[in-house]
C-alpha cells in the first residue's frame, strides 16, 4: 500500500489514481493522521500532496514529522516538497517569479525518478513558493528556467521532492516518475485490480447490509448502474432501484433507459414521475449552487417517500465517485477546497431516514468502467458518457423553464447524433450542449432575429480531474452548428468552448 497525505491539493485523488493504475493499492489520508495509524497500515511508501497554502502561513497543513523516521520512502509534490524541505531543516521562500502552467524541466540527475526520460521535457507547474536552501544530504536533481530547485533527492533515506505536478496529464513523463517511485524506490508489487476490488466490495456490502434492504437511485448512467449491479450481487432482491424522472432528462431518456435497464439488468426497478415537483422548486432559481442543493434535497425527499413504502429499507445506495467527493469536500476530512457541490454529496439533509452506502467512492470513472466489465455489464452502457445528476439544470445558464429545457434537449440530441455518426462518441469523455443566458442578433430568411445561443462542450480526459477541449474537425463543428440552427427553434448562434480543466470545469455550472 501507498498512502497519499492530503495537504489540500485538488489533485490529491488524482495522485491516488496514478498509483492505482500501476496496479498498486493506494489510500488518501488527512494530514492529521497519527504516526501510529500509519504504522498500523504498514505502507511501503508515502506521498505528500500539493496544496494551496504557503508553508509559512498560519494554520498551513502539517503532519507529524516523525514520518521521516519510519524508514520508508517519501515523495513530496509541490507543497509536499516544501513541507519536507522545511521539516528537515531547509528554507522555503516566496519565489521571485511564480510558475503557473507549462515549464521546461532540465534533468540534472537521472536516477531514480527521471530514468529514461531524456535531458529536458515539458512539465506542469503551479506554485508561488520555492525551495531556497536544501536540508543536509539533499541534492538538486532537476530545474526550470524560473526554479533552480525543481526536484530534489536524499538517496540514502529515499526522500524525493518534485516542485512540478507529475499527476496531471500536462506533465510529460509524469506517470513514469510515479512508476519509478513505486517500483524502483518502494519495490511495490502489482496486486490491485478490479476483480480484487469487486470481491472485497461485495463482502463488505454483505457484512454491512445483512438482511436489510437497500433503496438505490438508478439513473441509467455508468456509475449508478455499476453500483447497483455490485450491490445486487451482494444482496440480490433486497436491492430496490428507483428511477426518478426529475424533468431534467435528455430527449427520450426515460423511455430508452427503461428498455435497456429492465431488459439487461435483473434488478427491481420502479419508475417515479417527479417532474412537477422538481420544476416547481426550481422556478425562478438562477444560482448554480442553489440549483444543485434544491435538486439534492428533492432527490432525497423522493427517496424518503419511496423508502417508507418498503419494509426494512435502511440504506440508500449511490454511485458516488472520487471526483464527486474531492470537488465537493475532502472525503477524509482533509483541507481540500470546495469547488462545487454534487447532487449526491451536497445539499443532503443533516438527518436522513436512510444510511448511505457508496461502494464506488474510492474509484475513478475509468476504474468504474473496468469494474462494470468485470461484473458483466454490456459495453454500450459501460461507455455511456457521464451525465450529471442535476441533469440539464446545470447546462441551462439561468432560470429553468419547460421551454428552455425543450430547446436544449433538441440541440443536445442533434449534437450527440453527429458526434456518434462521426465516430467520436467513445473518443470523448463528454460532449454536450449548453444553453446560454444571452440572446444575439442574427439574420434568417432575410429577417432579423434576436435569439438564443448554444455552446458546444466536448472534452477528452481519463478521469475528469483534468481535461482538454476536444480538437473536433471544423467540418463536423460546421455540420453540428448548421443542424442546430436549422432544426432547433429560437437558436441563431452556436459557439464552441475551448477551455481546458484547469482552469475551467467540465460542466458550466
Amino acid at each position: 500500500m501507498i498512502i497519499v497525505i492530503d495537504f489540500g491539493s485538488q489533485f490529491n485523488q488524482l495522485i491516488a489514481r496514478r498509483v492505482r493504475e500501476n496496479g498498486v493499492y493506494c489510500q488518501v489520508e488527512p494530514s492529521g493522521i497519527s504516526v501510529e495509524k500509519i504504522k498500523a497500515m504498514n505502507p511501503v511508501g508515502i506521498i505528500l500532496s500539493g496544496g494551496p497554502s504557503s508553508i509559512y502561513e498560519e494554520n498551513s497543513p502539517t503532519i507529524d514529522t516523525s514520518i521521516f523516521e519510519l524508514g520508508i520512502p517519501v515523495l513530496g509534490i509541490c507543497y509536499g516538497m516544501h513541507f519536507m524541505v522545511h521539516a528537515l531543516g531547509g528554507t522555503i521562500r516566496r519565489a521571485d517569479k511564480r510558475e503557473y502552467g507549462f515549464a521546461q524541466l532540465t534533468v540534472k540527475e537521472e536516477r531514480p525518478l527521471f530514468t529514461d526520460m531524456g535531458n529536458s521535457f515539458q512539465c506542469w507547474m503551479s506554485h508561488g513558493d520555492s525551495a531556497e536552501e536544501l536540508p543536509p544530504d539533499f541534492v538538486v536533481t532537476a530545474s526550470t528556467e524560473n526554479t533552480k530547485i525543481a526536484a530534489i533527492a536524499n538517496h540514502t533515506k529515499r526522500f524525493y521532492g518534485l516542485q512540478l505536478h507529475p499527476e496531471v496529464e500536462h506533465s510529460v513523463n509524469g506517470s513514469l516518475m510515479i512508476h519509478h517511485f513505486l517500483f524502483d524506490v518502494c519495490a511495490c508489487e502489482k496486486n490491485w485490480n478490479m476483480k480484487s476490488f469487486s470481491d472485497g466490495a461485495i463482502a463488505q456490502i454483505k457484512s454491512a447490509v445483512g438482511n436489510k434492504k437497500v433503496i438505490m437511485g438508478l439513473s441509467g448512467g455508468v456509475d449508478s448502474s455499476v453500483a447497483a449491479t455490485l450491490i445486487h450481487k451482494a444482496i440480490g432482491k433486497n436491492l430496490h432501484c428507483i428511477f426518478v424522472d426529475n424533468g431534467l432528462l435528455r430527449e427520450n431518456e426515460k423511455e430508452n433507459l427503461e428498455k435497456s435497464l429492465t431488459a439487461k439488468l435483473d434488478l427491481n426497478i420502479k419508475f417515479v414521475d417527479a417532474r412537477e415537483k422538481f420544476l416547481t422548486a426550481l422556478k425562478g432559481v438562477t444560482d448554480p449552487e442553489t440549483k444543485r442543493k434544491i435538486i439534492g434535497k428533492h432527490f432525497i425527499d423522493v427517496f424518503d417517500t419511496e423508502a417508507k413504502k418498503i419494509d426494512g429499507a435502511e440504506f440508500l445506495g449511490q454511485g458516488t465517485l472520487y471526483p464527486d467527493i474531492i470537488e465537493s469536500k475532502s472525503a477524509f476530512g482533509g483541507p481540500t477546497s470546495i469547488i462545487k457541490s454534487h447532487h449526491n454529496v451536497g445539499g443532503l439533509p443533516e438527518k436522513m431516514n436512510l444510511k448511505l452506502i457508496e461502494p464506488l467512492q474510492l474509484l475513478f470513472k475509468d476504474e468504474v468502467r473496468k469494474l462494470g466489465l468485470t461484473l458483466g455489464i454490456n459495453e454500450e452502457l459501460i461507455w455511456r458518457q457521464p451525465f450529471p445528476g442535476p441533469g440539464l439544470a446545470i447546462r441551462i445558464m439561468g432560470e429553468i423553464t419547460e421551454e428552455r429545457l425543450n430547446i436544449l434537449r433538441k440541440a443536445d440530441t442533434v449534437l450527440l447524433e453527429e458526434i456518434r455518426a462521426a465516430g467520436y462518441y467513445k473518443k470523448l469523455w463528454q460532449s454536450f450542449a449548453v444553453l446560454l443566458p444571452i440572446k444575439s442578433v442574427g439574420v434568417m430568411g432575410d429577417k432579423r432575429t434576436f435569439a438564443n445561443c448554444i455552446a458546444i462542450r466536448a472534452v477528452t480526459s481519463n478521469d475528469a480531474m483534468t481535461a482538454d477541449w476536444a480538437k473536433l474537425p471544423h467540418d463536423l463543428l460546421g455540420k453540428i452548428s448548421n443542424r442546430i440552427i436549422n432544426e432547433v427553434d429560437k437558436i441563431n448562434r452556436v459557439v464552441f468552448d475551448i477551455t481546458s480543466k484547469p482552469p475551467g470545469t467540465i460542466e458550466w455550472e
